[in-house]
């Protein structure tokens, strides 16, 4: 009985002793998290907490062009020109460059810069060829500071561009806004483009986000994911074609906008072992584009061996236009990743990329 009683006080004199503690400590230098005692509590806590956004850089760079980098806490960066809305360079986190950029480009104002990552619109009627036309390429865009409600993304360093329309744009004035958000993370890049038509009158465009990857050699490069599908040739005056091979490899010029395409395509590098992974929505062609050593020779912009390092692969609205009614708006989605190709019988396995099979 003694020893009940003994060990009774001596809990009571660790509780008012923990109490004692608790009052005399210095609240000002201790950091608490709060608890969360409910769902709903929780909910509204995670609402009015921000989301972690990586910082934004701007800087001018020595062609006093404004450059927005993007970086990721695990070394991977993307630098963004306002000249043009234009990403010219994405390292991953080993610092290898994954975009071709031209060893011609030409870093000057109202010049398309070759290489990179661009936006391309079009109102159609306007220009015969939205890969040729360059209006919204050799514009200077705008840090957007009311960019349009989208989902937020966490732990990913993102800016907003927006480009308003002039009266000297197209042949036949038409008041629209083009925005574009662009979001770094590990391993992936991410865009995601939208027209609004601010006239009080309806308008059709062609759209197109135009990629240049960097590639060990055009040669040893396939892509998957397109077979099957009919294709414009435009080295064929426009003609229809079905693609009857298995893969698509290159061995000469190539000019093509495959129609209907699925919205996950792979390019794979054999030499690299690594494949890009292009997703897509609302952007239902593909672009795939490579001068070869005639067409790049004619190019001053291009470098005359750079054919071999640089495969264009686009995601693109050409076929069918896309149609705003007035104060409609349009959104597209390009997401890029890198992965590890995997080889399976001497062959990379398209199944594990484009399905994502283990």
């Amino acid at each position: 009985m003694f020893l009940l009683w003994w060990m009774v006080k001596m809990k009571l004199r660790t509780l008012f002793g923990f109490f004692d503690w608790l009052q005399n400590l210095d609240w000002r230098r201790v950091k608490v998290k709060p608890f969360v005692s409910n769902s709903r509590a929780l909910r509204l806590q995670q609402q009015h907490q921000p989301n972690i956004q990586m910082p934004l850089n701007v800087f001018q760079d020595k062609d006093g062009l404004p450059r927005i980098v993007l970086t990721d806490p695990n070394g991977s960066s993307a630098e963004v020109l306002l000249y043009g809305g234009h990403i010219v360079s994405w390292k991953n986190q080993r610092k290898e460059e994954l975009l071709f950029m031209s060893s011609k480009a030409k870093w000057k104002q109202h010049k398309a810069i070759r290489g990179g990552i661009s936006a391309c619109f079009a109102r159609f009627g306007d220009v015969g060829s939205l890969e040729q036309h360059g209006m919204t390429r050799n514009r200077m865009w705008s840090l957007d500071r009311d960019p349009s409600p989208l989902p937020p993304i966490d732990n990913h360093s993102s800016v907003d561009l927006i480009l308003k329309s002039t009266g000297v744009d197209l042949k036949t004035p038409q008041s629209f806004e083009l925005r574009l958000r662009i979001s770094l993370s590990t391993g992936k890049l991410i865009l995601i483009p939208r027209v609004r038509n601010t006239d009080n009158k309806p308008f059709s465009f062609a759209f197109s986000l135009c990629n240049y990857l960097s590639v060990s050699d055009i040669s040893e490069v396939r892509i998957e994911g397109l077979e099957t599908l009919d294709y414009v040739d435009n080295l064929m005056n426009r003609s229809r074609f079905t693609e009857q091979a298995d893969a698509i490899t290159f061995d000469g010029e190539t000019d093509r906008v495959y129609l209907h395409s699925p919205n996950k395509i792979a390019i794979i590098d054999h030499e690299k072992k690594r494949t890009f992974v292009l997703q897509k929505n609302s952007l239902p062609d593909a672009v795939v584009w490579n001068p070869w050593n005639k067409k790049a020779k004619a190019l001053p912009d291009l470098g005359v061996d750079d054919y071999k390092m640089m495969l264009c692969v686009n995601s693109a609205a050409i076929d069918t236009p896309i149609i705003l009614k007035p104060c409609e708006e349009w959104k597209g989605y390009q997401e890029i990743s890198t992965v590890s190709s995997s080889y399976c019988s001497g062959q990379l396995d398209p199944r594990r990329v484009l399905y994502g099979f283990q």
